[in-house]
């Protein structure tokens, strides 16, 4: 995944596991200025996270 712009390793809550969907929503809202720039840019962005709520929100917070 050669052209996937990582927004990942810049924050101390990239591998957090969060205890409560409202947490989850909270940071996932938060990561979209990082990530709307690559994305008007039509680059692929990337952010890994170890948290299942996370990744669930992610995808429907991004492609509604």
């Amino acid at each position: 995944m050669e052209n996937v712009k990582w927004i990942n390793g810049s924050h101390k809550e990239d591998n957090r596991i969060f205890d409560s969907e409202f947490e989850v929503k909270e940071w996932t809202e938060a990561l979209y200025p990082d990530c709307v720039a690559y994305l008007s840019d039509k680059n692929n962005v990337g952010y890994a996270t170890p948290d299942e709520k996370e990744i669930k929100y992610l995808a429907s917070f991004f492609f509604q």
